[in-house]
Formats: structure tokens, C-alpha cells, sequence
């Protein structure tokens, strides 16, 4: 893997690494809190470790799948959970929540998955009867 997909790769580490630290102490410290809202923050962490080990993995073809799962989900969750915190706030009223689609994370839930299907687009395994792409 070269250029944009170690990016890639390590924005996605980054995360998996923020997220599990965040959800850790929040389910330990807040859970009873925003406990939904918490859960959540939880499988998106796992759901991160998960798509960057897959996309580190992603030139065997069963890894490549799990790539695609795993980044459909997260963008799924991120439309979802967006979409819940502007029409149902009740749902997500503490403060370190972050709605409107990832704003106070920069947007980059929500960009994030889009560029990793983007890529994952380009960059099809390699199978015996295909050669390896070589790409830019």
C-alpha cells in the first residue's frame, strides 16, 4: 500500500485510537449519562479498529469485503446518528456527543467512509486471474 492509502490507513488508525479512548471513559466515568449515545460511541469504535484492519488487509479478497462492510456501516451510522441528533436532540443531549454528521469532529465521520469507498473502488484485490493494478 503507497500514498493515499497509508493515509488513509492512518486516519483510520487515528480514529480507532480516539474513539476506543473516548468510548472507554465515557461508558466508565458517564455511561448513565447519555447511555445510547454512549453505546453508540462504543461500535464506532469498534467498527474503526475493524475498518482499519481490514483496509490494512485489503488486498486479499475476503479482507476487501469486510473493508466494504465495515465502511458502508460507518457511513450508515454516521447519515443515521446524524440525522437522529437534528430531529430527535432529546437523544444525544450531552455535550461530547457529536451530531450534525460529525461538525464538532470536523466532519470527518462522515467524509471519512466516502473517501475509504472511494478507494477501496480503485483498488480491487488481487485474484489469480487478474494482475495487480498499478495505480498512481
Amino acid at each position: 500500500m503507497t500514498g493515499i492509502g497509508r493515509v488513509l490507513v492512518i486516519v483510520y488508525a487515528v480514529m480507532a485510537l480516539a474513539a476506543t479512548g473516548r468510548s472507554f471513559v465515557q461508558i466508565v466515568r458517564r455511561f448513565d449519562e447519555a447511555p445510547l449515545a454512549y453505546s453508540l460511541s462504543a461500535l464506532a469504535a469498534a467498527v474503526y479498529v475493524l475498518a482499519t484492519l481490514a483496509l490494512v488487509l485489503a488486498r486479499r479478497r475476503g479482507w476487501y469485503t469486510v473493508a466494504w462492510i465495515a465502511i458502508v456501516f460507518e457511513l450508515t451510522g454516521v447519515i443515521v446518528v446524524g440525522l437522529l441528533s437534528i430531529l430527535l436532540p432529546e437523544l444525544f443531549q450531552h455535550e461530547t456527543v457529536w451530531s450534525l454528521f460529525g461538525r464538532g469532529y470536523l466532519f470527518i465521520p462522515l467524509v471519512l467512509p466516502v473517501f475509504g469507498i472511494w478507494w477501496l473502488r480503485t483498488h480491487r484485490p488481487v485474484t489469480a486471474d487478474r494482475p495487480i493494478e498499478v495505480s498512481a
